[in-house]
């Protein structure tokens, strides 16, 4: 519960601070309160997240693997969440739920809105899931930071319920020139029927020949410009 959560029910911030004060509520951090004895849990508490930060949703690899594309099982689960502005998610919830939030851009501003997300089949309507399409989009765009390059081949391999229409509209809104011959690149080698409309939006972004870049994982990448 948020403070302007509790004030929009009757309640001034002097007796939610006396409340929580008496042990009647328990403050988790500044503006957020459960009742006591209450447990976090993952997916109110991210749809909670979802209201107070601009775009929050579940992205990349996390998205990936709660629609059912992994390879390989993390101990502990390392959440994935992306938004439209830059924000520092509070404490209280990464020590409980440990994650990364980023605010990338991968697309330019007229894309549709809520392209490529949509709640799960069977989850909260109002957590926000990247389908499988945007997901590896965001999986590419990660490579060479927090994300190494064999596993992202496993797991654009392994999403193998890519819809070409939602991908074709996404690469035709991207402006990453490193996520789109990632696409192509991978989408080619291992021969995947969306491997054509990835070479055609490669194509479109241009640049030069190759793209070179030493990464933060230790990597290199090298992406041909197709020929």
């Amino acid at each position: 519960m948020s403070t302007e959560w509790l004030v929009a029910r009757g309640l001034q911030p002097a007796q939610v601070a006396r409340l929580a004060g008496s042990g009647w509520l328990k403050r988790l951090g500044r503006g957020a309160y459960v009742l006591p004895g209450d447990e976090l849990r993952r997916d109110v508490t991210l749809a909670w997240l979802a209201v107070q930060t601009p775009g929050l949703h579940v992205a990349g690899k996390t998205a990936l693997s709660w629609r059912g594309a992994r390879h390989n099982l993390a101990f502990q689960e390392h959440l994935v969440l992306w938004g439209d502005k830059s924000a520092r998610l509070p404490g209280w919830f990464t020590a409980r739920f440990p994650s990364r939030y980023q605010a990338t851009h991968l697309f330019d501003p007229n894309l549709p809105p809520l392209t490529g997300l949509a709640p799960l089949p069977a989850g909260r309507p109002d957590l926000l899931v990247s389908t499988p399409e945007r997901a590896v989009l965001e999986l590419l765009s990660d490579v060479g930071k927090s994300q190494g390059l064999e596993e992202a081949r496993h797991l654009v391999e392994a999403a193998n319920s890519m819809r070409t229409g939602v991908l074709e509209v996404l690469l035709a809104h991207l402006k990453r020139i490193k996520v789109a011959r990632l696409a192509h690149t991978l989408a080619d080698e291992l021969d995947l029927p969306w491997k054509g409309v990835a070479r055609r939006h490669s194509e479109r972004l241009g640049g030069g020949s190759r793209w070179v870049s030493a990464t933060r994982t230790g990597e290199r990448l090298n992406l041909k410009r197709p020929t």
